[in-house]
């Protein structure tokens, strides 16, 4: 089949596209890990490597050399681009695009957000601390944020719904809905619905989405 390695249970397989190698239901240290489970539609491009005990939603995108860990649930319509890299109990919710090179641990991500090139998420507080498990405390990032190229999220911290960081911030600490915020460390600079559209396309950036919080 192309090239395709399956080490273990999948479930939905029939009804994805698998273009070119990879490896699906990869095994992992638990002998009893639930099946990787595909939602219809789902497509898998080369060279990436998804384990058991994750679920893709319907449509799904999973990019190429892409990284997919146990214990991950990815929403329908969302992408995961080639070369992101998903630590084990990611919950990504739908629509949400994650561009190339992202790396996410133990993360909360919403609905309909965008999440740049190469950000990181991070979930240890003290590395490498013995305990990590005991403490470990993934970001959140709410509805329809937006998170620039190259930004870095420490552990626990919110990114509120239809906030804004700015390219290369690094986010010390929670992020108000609607708030703009750049630098390192990252600090506010306005508020998403006062921006202006240099284009002169919209009224305002955003202004599309009505839902989004002011």
């Amino acid at each position: 089949m192309n090239g395709i390695e399956i080490l273990g249970p999948v479930v939905g397989l029939e009804g994805a596209r698998i273009l070119g190698p990879c490896v699906l239901g990869h095994p992992t240290a638990n002998p009893d890990e639930a099946p990787l489970v595909l939602g219809p539609g789902v497509i898998v491009r080369a060279y990436a490597v998804v384990y058991l005990g994750s679920t893709l939603g319907a449509g799904v995108h999973v990019g190429h050399s892409s990284l997919v860990r146990e214990g991950n649930v990815v929403g329908a319509g969302s992408s995961v681009g080639s070369g992101a890299h998903l630590e084990p109990g990611n919950r990504i919710g739908r629509n949400t695009r994650i561009h190339s090179g992202g790396f996410l641990s133990s993360a909360a991500v919403g609905d309909d957000v965008f999440i740049g090139p190469r950000v990181v998420f991070t979930d240890d507080p003290h590395p490498p601390c013995p305990r990590y498990l005991d403490c470990v405390r993934g970001p959140c990032v709410e509805d329809r944020a937006s998170v620039g190229g190259g930004v870095t999220l420490l552990p626990g911290v919110v990114v509120g719904v239809g906030a804004l960081v700015g390219a290369g911030s690094v986010v010390t600490r929670s992020v108000a809905a609607g708030d703009v915020v750049v630098g390192n460390p990252a600090r506010i600079i306005g508020r998403r619905d006062q921006m202006d559209c240099f284009a002169g396309h919209f009224d305002r950036p955003y202004a599309w989405d009505s839902s989004a919080a002011p």
